[in-house]
């Protein structure tokens, strides 16, 4: 608008201009070797501007004929670098799709066409690193180092190849050296960091981490949390040899991340050697209410030295009512617990975590228990069989590698702050894990001082049949009495061992002769028929005397019965009896 504005401006200005010399009287006379030239004031304006415009086209073709090399030598200059530019466009195009052998003929004519341009070193060295010519590669980022403009590029490409070949101390140089001159590089910093961390340079890698956040390369959570860890590091290795500064630098990575478990663990375990004991519960407590973990539980547990048992028990009960409901405390209380020898405080915590969050070391734990409550090796073996399906425990997971420890850094990546407390993926395969029934649960007992008796007379092992009472027989040694009272109807005994036929038997009272005293059988009424078991077979291994005996028992005919045979009972997944089903099993060992 204003240039539009001024334009007019300067057009009304020229008509006033000649209006104004149109209208001036007299005549302008110019007079040269004789000839008189006379025009009015206003003829004479338009010729000098005519003549002026001329003088000057004149003056501009000159100048042009002798600067035509100069410019001709530019448009071709120009031409040239469209043309590079062009060509280097075009490669980073085919580049990014993939196509390394074009994007290197591209690279080429983008070098010859723009020679010394930064971005055509630059796509023929990746394209050389994209069709897997390494050497090519390092040459290129190498020359990048003489030029200051593409140093730090170079750096960057030798980093890269350093890295994919493995040389672990080439690509820290490297990447230190490019962090030197330029101090704010993203990727320097963190790959430095990384380094030391791998290395275990604890306080190098806290000074570039501070370097780090300084350059704001960190937003200020993330400075906090990996400042945690590397101090947290550091304490671990220092824990042994100076117990006061790793006291120090444990408590301040539990100030900067209260969160993390082992700071608080450790800060906790130092705190019980000097007696501390309010600080090591209030440490552990206040991690406990973020992420409940068994390690505060078992730090809390032995937070004062030379405590009872039920001390202990005592104090995992307060901790685990911080964070109520967790599978966490139900199992340190249940631990604790079996120590104290709380086996009903045991059961019901163990009983809570298999009902919710059901795991394996639940399912050992439940075992242990048995076999420290009641020595039932069937009911333990019951668990251990079931532990076996069972979902696996929360373990440390950093990269697909599940740790029983934490670890600062990943030891796949060499990442920082990689390891995290979560339960492991399950294996292709697994079988589904079938949920014990609700009287697997409960403590094993009886319910009448009858049941009681015939429990004493039971033998101990995996046998689960009805005991009757030995007799004296020759030779002084004694027989179990098998023969069944007689009855009206008859009962179908199905024979137990393979290939075996099952024999008829005349059905009896459930009642067993122990020592001239009749007991009825555990969990069946007096009156009822008489069940598989009380109809014997003649070759059964006596558990008192550890003796077969070959006495037949008749049958309603006065003929003897076929002897069956009674094989071990199976547990799921049991692949059968063998020789080993009469070992005791060992005590299960616990790795918490």
């Amino acid at each position: 608008m204003i240039r539009v504005f001024v334009f007019f401006a300067a057009l009304f200005a020229a008509a006033l201009g000649f209006a104004w010399l149109a209208d001036l009287p007299g005549m302008v006379s110019v007079t040269w070797n004789g000839y008189i030239w006379e025009q009015p004031p206003a003829t004479v304006a338009v010729v000098v501007i005519l003549g002026l415009v001329l003088f000057l086209a004149a003056v501009w073709l000159g100048l042009t004929v002798l600067r035509s090399p100069k410019i001709a030598s530019r448009f071709f200059r120009r031409r040239r670098r469209d043309r590079g530019y062009q060509a280097l466009s075009s490669g980073l195009l085919a580049l990014g799709t993939g196509n390394a052998k074009l994007a290197r003929k591209h690279g080429l004519e983008a070098g010859k066409l723009l020679p010394g341009e930064p971005a055509a070193q630059l796509l023929i060295a990746q394209a050389a690193q994209m069709s897997g010519d390494r050497d090519e590669a390092r040459r290129r980022f190498e020359s990048m180092l003489e030029d200051p403009r593409t140093r730090v590029l170079g750096l960057h490409g030798l980093f890269i190849e350093a890295e994919r070949e493995g040389a672990s101390a080439a690509a820290r140089h490297y990447a230190e050296e490019a962090l030197r001159a330029q101090p704010g590089l993203d990727w320097a910093g963190q790959a430095v960091l990384g380094y030391q961390a791998v290395a275990s340079d604890w306080e190098a890698a806290i000074a570039t981490l501070d370097k780090n956040y300084t350059a704001r390369l960190i937003g200020k959570p993330a400075y906090r949390r990996q400042r945690a860890v590397l101090l947290t590091a550091r304490a671990l290795e220092l824990e042994d040899s100076d117990p006061d500064q790793a006291m120090q630098l444990a408590r301040e990575a539990h100030g900067l991340a209260a969160d993390l478990v082992p700071a608080a663990a450790l800060t906790a375990r130092l705190a019980t050697r000097k007696g501390d004991v309010r600080k090591a519960a209030k440490v552990l407590e206040a991690t406990w209410r973020l992420s409940p973990h068994p390690d505060l539980a078992e730090a809390y547990a032995h937070a004062r030295i030379g405590d009872a048992a039920a001390d202990r028990l005592k104090r995992v009960k307060t901790l685990a009512a911080l964070r109520p409901n967790t599978a966490e405390g139900a199992l340190a209380i249940a631990r604790v617990a079996l120590d104290a020898r709380d086996f009903a405080e045991a059961r019901a915590q163990l009983k809570k975590v298999l009902r919710s969050e059901p795991t394996r070391n639940a399912f050992l734990l439940m075992a242990d228990l048995e076999e420290a409550e009641s020595g039932d090796k069937g009911r333990m073996r019951e668990w251990l069989a079931r532990a076996v399906r069972a979902p696996l425990d929360k373990a440390w997971i950093a990269d697909g590698v599940v740790s029983s420890v934490w670890s600062p850094v990943s030891p796949v990546t060499g990442r920082l702050d990689a390891f995290v407390w979560d339960t492991p993926p399950a294996p292709s395969g697994a079988l589904a894990l079938d949920l014990p029934d609700e009287a697997l649960f409960d403590r094993p007992g009886l319910a009448a001082p009858q049941e009681a008796a015939a429990e004493a007379a039971r033998p101990s092992g995996p046998f689960d049949m009805p005991v009757r009472a030995p007799k004296p027989e020759a030779g002084g040694e004694p027989v179990m009495d098998l023969t069944p009272e007689p009855a009206a109807t008859p009962a179908i005994t199905p024979a137990e061992a393979p290939g075996e036929k099952p024999a008829v038997k005349p059905a009896g009272a459930a009642a067993a002769t122990v020592n001239g005293a009749a007991f009825p059988q555990p969990g069946k009424p007096a009156a009822a028929p008489a069940s598989a078991a009380a109809v014997a077979p003649a070759d059964v291994i006596n558990p008192a005397a550890s003796q077969p005996v070959d006495a037949p028992a008749p049958d309603n005919a006065g003929s003897p019965v076929r002897p069956a045979t009674y094989p071990f009972p199976r547990l799921p997944d049991d692949p059968g009896p063998d020789a080993a089903d009469d070992v005791p099993l060992p005590k299960p060992k616990f790795v918490n």
